[in-house]
């Protein structure tokens, strides 16, 4: 019944993904759109009343925390290569400071004085998820909307330049409680150098031996975020690239079809929704669902006015939502929160919530001529994630 769940579970994110297509929706927000409302309804009205399994039941195997462990590594290595890919650029910059400090002290703020008391290291990680940005969906939907290249470029850098701020911080945070949790990823992240006075130099090793160290981080309880941060910081500084230990091809169908649907699915399963959602009263639930969009938009509109205009009559606004956009990066980051228990079921579900609708937000006030369709483009394999 536990497999049937789960080819089941993955059959309606391929059906969901392919009619979202079909609507030129791009396949994480399809995804979102039934992890937030279609499998809470489906664990509420049949799985747990009819076939009589809890989500507990549904992620005790063992073969499946292994296929979890897998996942996670290829969307953690894909989101890290993503950010490490940075080329600093002082207007960037302008608009990431404030663009990550604002929503980041909002997020503090909200933690602290709204929400249960909890573990600072918890706190840190309710700011953070505040600041965060989505790199792929933002590219994404700039491409779809035909931004300027220059403005383009500069819009990716700041998300990467956040999303590096971001998992740097907690990964060291994380780090500071326990020394061996520090001390051995760094150790593992300069396997690179070892390699290259080894003589060993094909980019392909390099790139094996990071996903199968990112695989075995995650079950053993090693901060992945320093080893990953750290390998590919390595990895740069020796200047070899990171490729694909498997065919491209796999990269268009593997991600979408597998690997999103079954992170988020195992970390909503886990909740029990009406409860959850008991457990937070009105105003705690208001201030998760509109603190992080209303914050992450005045530090981007801050940002954007100390910057300047990218190109001649590009809308300050219209930027400010776009930087607001969430997606793979926070769901990432979210499933890490719960699965070492830092974040509640309810503080998960409200944030996921939130994350969905920061997404829609361009669609929701209407700021382009388009509907929310953000197309894939059919050549680009990683972004299709």
């Amino acid at each position: 019944m536990v497999v049937l769940f789960w080819a089941m579970a993955l059959a309606l994110f391929a059906v969901a993904t392919r009619v979202g297509r079909h609507f030129g929706v791009i396949p994480i927000v399809s995804q979102l759109l039934l992890a937030t409302f279609g499998l809470p309804l489906l664990m509420y009205f049949w799985i747990e009343p009819g076939w009589h399994l809890s989500g507990a039941e549904l992620i005790a195997p063992v073969w499946l925390k292994n296929l979890y462990s897998l996942s996670f590594a290829l969307l953690l290595g894909h989101i890290l290569s993503d950010v490490i890919d940075l080329r600093l650029d002082r207007q960037s910059v302008k608009i990431a400071l404030p663009s990550f400090c604002v929503p980041f002290a909002c997020g503090l703020a909200t933690a602290v004085w709204l929400l249960p008391a909890q573990a600072w290291i918890s706190s840190l990680a309710v700011g953070l998820v505040f600041a965060i940005t989505a790199i792929p969906v933002l590219y994404l939907y700039l491409r779809h909307i035909s931004y300027p290249p220059a403005a383009t470029r500069r819009l990716v850098q700041t998300a990467i330049l956040i999303d590096l701020t971001c998992w740097t911080l907690f990964g060291f945070a994380q780090g500071s409680l326990h020394a061996s949790s520090l001390l051995l990823p760094l150790a593992g992240a300069c396997l690179p150098l070892l390699l290259r006075l080894c003589g060993l130099r094909q980019p392909l090793l390099h790139s094996c031996c990071f996903f199968a160290l990112l695989v075995v981080a995650e079950p053993f309880k090693l901060n992945a975020l320093i080893f990953g941060i750290g390998y590919l910081l390595c990895l740069a500084a020796l200047k070899v690239p990171l490729v694909l230990p498997w065919p491209v091809v796999w990269m268009s169908h593997l991600p979408t079809y597998i690997a999103i649907p079954l992170i988020i699915t195992f970390g909503i399963v886990q909740i029990d929704v009406h409860s959850a959602m008991a457990s937070l009263g009105w105003v705690q639930l208001s201030a998760l669902l509109l603190l992080p969009i209303a914050s992450k938009l005045l530090g981007n509109w801050i940002g954007l006015g100390w910057a300047g205009a990218s190109f001649e009559g590009a809308s300050r606004w219209r930027e400010s939502i776009l930087l607001n956009i969430r997606g793979l990066s926070e769901i990432v980051f979210l499933n890490l929160l719960l699965q070492q228990q830092l974040i509640s079921p309810a503080l998960y579900f409200a944030l996921m919530v939130m994350g969905l609708i920061a997404t829609l937000l361009p669609a929701l006030v209407g700021m382009h001529r388009t509907p929310m369709n953000i197309a894939v483009p059919a050549r680009s394999s990683r972004a299709n994630s």
